[in-house]
């Protein structure tokens, strides 16, 4: 019997449907929500979020949050979140480089601005980490009578 779920960040609505489990990143460490867990209320810290239905799994690289757990439904709100499949290698690259550049100036003034530069950091190096591990390659063909593939 499947649960409903939801995940949302400020922005935009990531994922809405019916799943049979749901894998998050807290921050105690990764757990799994079967139908009729028990209810729970935790953050979630920066990583892979994956939810399945069926034999299908879908990916989402999270940057903290919360997640609320009831018997039937599981409601992310995560503070950024994206679909593996959207993620912009090219981008993620581009920023993890010009937050490296900027922490290696040394740390700025403002406490808040150095907070902020680190945090784009941890989302740069997670949504690269997380597309270069599940992103589909193109199958493999197997050309007959030559062994090779």
């Amino acid at each position: 019997m499947p649960m409903r779920c939801e995940i949302v960040t400020q922005d935009r609505q990531l994922f809405q449907g019916e799943v049979d489990m749901v894998v998050a990143p807290g921050t105690e460490g990764m757990m799994g929500i079967l139908p009729n867990h028990a209810p729970l209320l935790t953050t979630l810290a920066f990583g892979e979020l994956i939810v399945r239905h069926g034999d299908e799994e879908e990916i989402f690289a999270v940057a903290g949050g919360v997640m609320e757990v009831l018997p039937g439904a599981v409601v992310v709100l995560a503070d950024s979140g994206e679909h593996v499949a959207e993620i912009d290698e090219e981008r993620a690259e581009n920023a993890r480089l010009r937050a490296e550049e900027l922490l290696a100036q040394g740390p700025p003034p403002d406490t808040d601005e150095y907070l902020a530069i680190q945090a784009s950091l941890r989302r740069s190096e997670l949504r690269l980490s997380t597309a270069r591990k599940h992103r589909r390659k193109a199958p493999r063909v197997r050309i007959e009578g030559s062994g090779e593939t």
